[in-house]
């Protein structure tokens, strides 16, 4: 039977080639998102979860539609900067409301943070109060190492420990200050505040490197721009309640909903 055919008559997926894109062997489940291999050994799926984890994994819950939520309004944002920006992603096709067919790629150990706004951990290390509007963009590092607790780390580390070359290095703060440019004015529009954000870099199997993960409410702290009313994953962080009416807003707010 052909490729096509077999498509048709199974539940799997196809690319344009024609492999049956099902759900194969799972290789990893993290606190927001389970990966599956497919037929083609360049792409998995990602399943996203409605469970919620905070402080390193030490408050843990469940936000009802979560995982739909930020499969979506990931995949919206990263087509926007593949599009407006030329920021290569590894979004392929989004499956269904909670699963993505995505590029192979090996994840770079940083999270690459961008902080408009001072919160969170900035006001606490800085005593900035919460709120204060930063005169720069400021980019930050922390190693991904869950039990380490994610350290910050600067240049010197990345370069020392073999983390990133200082090419891909380049790059990775080049992209990130593009997506930063880009978000910020496009939920400028959508009244929504950027505070600050969480992105991660993969290596695909030729070495170029990409943006991964996700951008969502998960990952970035939104604020409506006349209220500064929290619309994202801090309301599950400090127990402000509506979590679920949050998301919601974000998703009607970017993608009409």
């Amino acid at each position: 039977m052909k490729a096509a055919d077999l498509c048709r008559k199974t539940a799997g997926y196809c690319n344009e080639k024609g492999y049956v894109m099902e759900k194969r062997e799972q290789l990893y489940e993290g606190k927001a998102k389970k990966v599956y291999k497919t037929d083609d050994p360049e792409l998995y799926i990602v399943s996203y979860k409605d469970d919620a984890t905070a402080f390193n994994g030490l408050k843990k819950g469940t936000i009802e539609g979560k995982g739909s939520i930020n499969n979506r309004v990931s995949n919206f944002l990263m087509k926007k900067l593949e599009e407006k920006e030329g920021v290569p992603t590894h979004v392929v096709k989004e499956l269904n409301d909670r699963e993505t067919l995505v590029k192979k790629v090996s994840i770079v150990p940083l999270e690459v943070i961008i902080r408009n706004i001072a919160a969170g951990s900035l006001s606490k290390r800085l005593g900035i109060p919460e709120g204060t509007p930063m005169k720069t963009p400021v980019l930050e590092y922390c190693y991904k190492d869950d039990a380490l607790g994610d350290p910050m780390i600067n240049d010197y580390h990345i370069l020392a420990m073999g983390i990133a070359t200082r090419e891909e290095l380049d790059t990775i703060a080049a992209y990130s200050f593009k997506v930063n440019d880009f978000l910020r004015d496009y939920m400028k529009s959508a009244g929504i505040d950027l505070v600050d954000f969480k992105i991660e870099f993969g290596r695909t199997s030729d070495g170029k490197i990409i943006l991964a993960d996700e951008i969502s409410p998960d990952t970035c702290r939104f604020w409506d721009i006349n209220t500064h009313e929290k619309l994202d994953k801090d309301r599950f962080r400090r127990d402000l309640g509506g979590v679920e009416d949050a998301y919601n807003e974000i998703l009607k707010r970017l993608l009409g909903e």
